[in-house]
């Protein structure tokens, strides 16, 4: 038991604490958001760049460094929304193009996410904010995909973000919350298409709540029908007071939709947003190609491509298998806030049980909507849980300190450890998948197209032979070679979606490639150019590795698993590249070596 010396002891020092944050205007809510963020960006944006480039990625770094060369875009819905070209190219050009800059704004937005919790201030408690802070900082699939350019970790921050300033602009009345959440949808659509399934789990979530308190109603006064009128005149009065915001809103929607979907046109023919700026008469082309167009084409690859047939079941238990490593806690702690705020107390919050809904009910419909399995869809489900998670450390720390208040230890005690393994299971699971084996395919965060070795070598010895030779790389094998040296991708000649991430590399860093269909041609291009390098599929390696006297192999997985592949590398670079032998046991996912990956043709794949 506590004695009542060190509950005093404890108590003065907290109400210093107190007293020293009040003096400069800051609670200790402040500071445990705070710091929260602090992590969150330091997390984000230690080491960013160590992470060799996903074939995602590679595939839209490419077209971004093309978008940069050329000045022409057009919306092509296979690599979702222009987000990322228009940001990312300034950022390139500001900063230089590397990994590092690439996942640079992810990398903040997920790390500056935090902040959000403030706007819940009149809707959860302060331990409560801390612990929704927390848990966007540390989540382990949060944190894994905020250190990843790609669509889906952005249009969760975004749309969260928005949800948090809508219910803001409900607490306070104020439209300065409304607008800058409307620009945050309108930001999440530029980004990738799966922003319009938000307002669709939004409207299911806010029927769920009507229905809440509908029910709530059988123990009043009233009938249900009177309460159903009630809420119905309530929300009549509401759209009234909020008539001007609600029609100014589709117009701040479209504006930034168009500005980024708007085709770009530097040095083609055809509309083009500032080539219209000249000719006033274009804009009607441009407004209709960013927005009606923009469309049109969504429709018809996303909804009508079919690239939704597939079994529900399978891509269920994909989803369920990420969600068990990256979110197991969270899940839990989910539910414990949902059920106590729901069956205790006079009301639940709306806020708790609609967040809840909208989690459940995304982990249920993702698996429909997702085209290929991937663990970055988990994303959609985590954010909104964070808070009903948040709900349940909240009962925890309650139950701590009215324990403490008690002076009953074993409670103390038991809250402590619970805490304790609640933070170090998600410390731990966040260090290893994060940062120790974010590449591993053993990892459930790694998605398929993700090396499985780090090729950052490979490019660094390219680059030192960059000046040395005129071909820093040579591709063979059917699996790598199309001879399509028309094609209009760099290396032309290569079997492009097969070979990435490499493209990028190749372009980020000026370097050439060349490709050989037969041993004789591989014998001809070592003669004449001594590439560094020569890239082969492994069970293709025999077929010319007599022909490579003055070169050592080494191996690499240019996929998460089952597609090994033979670097030979030159004898004066062979001390840059560490070797590797491949290990059939990596993996328990493990497929054949000579198994065609999911991502290689000819046609440019989904993702």
């Amino acid at each position: 038991m506590a004695t009542a010396d060190e509950e005093s002891d404890l108590s003065q020092a907290l109400d210093a604490l107190d007293d020293v944050l009040e003096s400069v205007g800051v609670e200790r809510v402040h500071l445990g958001v705070a710091s929260a963020t602090l992590l969150a960006i330091v997390a984000r944006l230690y080491d960013l760049g160590a992470r060799t480039a996903h074939w995602d990625e590679g595939r839209v770094g490419y077209w971004i460094l093309q978008y940069m060369q050329t000045g022409n875009y057009e919306y092509r819905p296979i690599i979702h929304g222009p987000f990322y070209h228009h940001v990312n190219s300034f950022l390139f050009d500001a900063l230089g193009t590397s990994d590092f800059t690439m996942r640079l704004v992810v990398a903040v937005a997920g790390g500056l996410l935090p902040l959000t919790a403030f706007l819940f201030r009149d809707r959860l408690r302060n331990a409560e904010m801390v612990a929704l802070a927390f848990f966007l900082a540390a989540n382990p699939v949060l944190l894994y995909y905020s250190r990843f350019m790609r669509g889906d970790p952005l249009v969760g921050a975004f749309m969260f973000t928005a949800f948090a300033l809508f219910v803001r602009s409900i607490d306070t009345g104020r439209h300065r919350y409304f607008y800058p959440a409307v620009a945050f949808v309108g930001l999440a659509l530029t980004v990738k298409e799966n922003a319009l399934i938000y307002p669709v789990t939004w409207a299911g979530a806010t029927v769920l709540l009507l229905d809440h308190r509908l029910f709530l109603a059988r123990d009043g006064q009233a009938r249900w029908p009177t309460v159903l009128k009630r809420y119905v005149r309530s929300t009549g009065s509401a759209v009234r007071r909020w008539a001007v915001p609600l029609l100014l809103a589709p117009v701040e929607l479209l504006a930034i939709v168009v500005f980024f979907y708007a085709p770009r046109a530097a040095t083609d023919d055809g509309p083009g947003l500032w080539k219209a700026f000249g000719q006033p008469s274009m804009f009607q082309d441009v407004i209709y190609e960013g927005s009606v167009g923009a469309w049109k084409e969504f429709w018809g690859l996303w909804i009508g491509g079919g690239h939704q047939d597939h079994s529900y079941l399978p891509y269920l238990g994909d989803f369920l298998q990420t969600m068990a490593q990256g979110a197991v806690v969270l899940s839990a702690l989910a539910v414990a806030g949902f059920l106590v705020d729901r069956y205790s107390g006079r009301r639940p919050r709306d806020v708790v049980s609609f967040a809840f809904y909208w989690g459940f009910v995304s982990i249920l419909g993702y698996p429909i909507i997702t085209d290929i399995k991937a663990p970055w869809a988990t994303i959609h489900a985590i954010v909104p849980l964070t808070i009903p998670a948040a709900v349940g450390v909240g009962l925890l720390y309650r139950w701590g300190t009215d324990a403490y208040a008690e002076r009953n230890l074993v409670d103390v005690g038991l809250v402590a450890m619970i805490l304790l393994l609640v933070g170090g299971q998600i410390a731990v699971a966040s260090v290893d998948a994060v940062y120790r084996n974010p590449q591993s395919g053993d990892n459930e965060l790694v998605q398929f197209a993700q090396p499985g070795d780090d090729v950052k070598p490979l490019v660094a010895t390219m680059v030192a032979a960059r000046n040395e030779t005129d071909t820093q790389v040579l591709f063979y094998g059917d699996y790598y070679v199309d001879g399509a040296e028309d094609a209009e991708r760099e290396p032309a000649c290569v079997k492009w979606f097969n070979s990435l991430p490499m493209p990028w590399y190749l372009e980020a860093n000026d370097l050439n490639a060349t490709c050989a269909e037969s041993e004789r041609e591989v014998r001809d291009a070592v003669a004449t150019s001594q590439p560094p390098l020569v890239v082969v599929r492994t069970p293709k390696r025999g077929d010319i590795a007599d022909d490579l006297p003055n070169y050592e192999p080494r191996y690499y997985s240019f996929r998460a698993w089952g597609t090994n592949s033979t670097v030979f590398v030159h004898e004066d670079y062979a001390d840059r590249v560490p070797g590797r032998i491949p290990d059939a046991s990596k993996s328990a996912r493990s497929a054949s070596d000579t198994a065609e990956p999911t991502v290689s043709g000819s046609a440019e794949p989904s993702a």
